[in-house]
């Protein structure tokens, strides 16, 4: 077996003991951790501050948090909004500039919130999209792509299957400290690590990523082990990916609603817009 593929394994066989512990007590401590060792099998205690150590301490942060707020760009694109990532997927997207918004609560998406939206649909300000099921029967997460680049968990989970991560140094974001960590993985090793998603949604995620290219992640964890900034850079055969995001809210009162079902026409099977 590929040491890539030993240490993804121990970094998923390792967070599940850390989720398990977590939910078994209210003063429960959290269970041990893979260690940043030669043997990528080993277990580590919470003191572990090696970058291995910390990278995973940091996905375990992020995957209780649930939730946070988002901004920054994709690419060429700029965005902010809301992201849920734990129970179900909701998303709240917005560009600054426009108006037109996308509301995605599991599986369905809403397209629209603006006066243009009303114009094209006759008064009513959303269009609903709901996705068709698969052959599993299941039916998909819309613009799974955007969300997985957006999901901070996922960038974590790629960032703890990847070999010789870096601890560039301590750094300051909007006059808090910070500490920088930098990994560098393939875009097919960064979709692979994500066992949490289906096959057809690492495919899609290696795709928007730059499917045979290399990507540089820079990481930025506060003193909670919370990743306030993100960086991803890279390029595939066909594309260049240039990402950097802002996380904040962690965990807060956020909310995102359904649109009034008298303010939204169904899209009839129409297939989803591209963002």
């Amino acid at each position: 077996m590929a040491a890539g593929t030993v240490r993804r394994a121990a970094a998923a066989a390792a967070l599940a003991v850390l989720l398990t512990a977590c939910g078994s007590g209210a003063g429960s401590p959290p269970a041990a951790s893979p260690s940043a060792s030669a043997d990528p099998t080993a277990l580590a205690t919470p003191t572990d501050r090696s970058p291995h150590g910390v990278l995973l301490a940091a996905q375990l942060a992020m995957h209780s948090a649930r939730r946070a707020h988002f901004s920054g760009n994709l690419g060429q694109d700029t965005v902010a909004g809301l992201l849920f990532w734990a129970p179900k997927t909701v998303l709240q997207l917005k560009r600054p500039g426009t108006t037109e918004q996308l509301i995605v609560l599991d599986t369905t998406a809403y397209r629209g919130g603006d006066a243009a939206t009303a114009n094209r649909l006759g008064g009513r300000h959303w269009e609903k999209f709901a996705g068709v099921p698969g052959a599993d029967g299941q039916r998909p997460v819309p613009y799974a792509d955007t969300v997985d680049r957006l999901n901070p968990v996922v960038a974590l989970t790629a960032a703890v299957a990847a070999s010789s991560p870096e601890q560039v140094g301590e750094e300051e974001i909007d006059g808090t400290a910070v500490e920088h960590y930098r990994v560098t993985t393939t875009v097919a090793d960064y979709a692979d690590a994500q066992a949490q998603l289906a096959p057809a949604r690492r495919q899609a995620l290696r795709a928007a990523l730059g499917d045979g290219g290399v990507i540089t992640l820079d990481l930025w964890l506060n003193d909670r082990d919370q990743l306030v900034q993100l960086h991803r850079a890279g390029s595939g055969a066909a594309s260049r990916v240039d990402d950097t995001l802002r996380f904040d809210e962690f965990g807060g009162p956020l909310s995102v609603q359904a649109p009034a079902e008298a303010d939204t026409a169904d899209a009839g099977g129409r297939s989803l817009p591209p963002l």
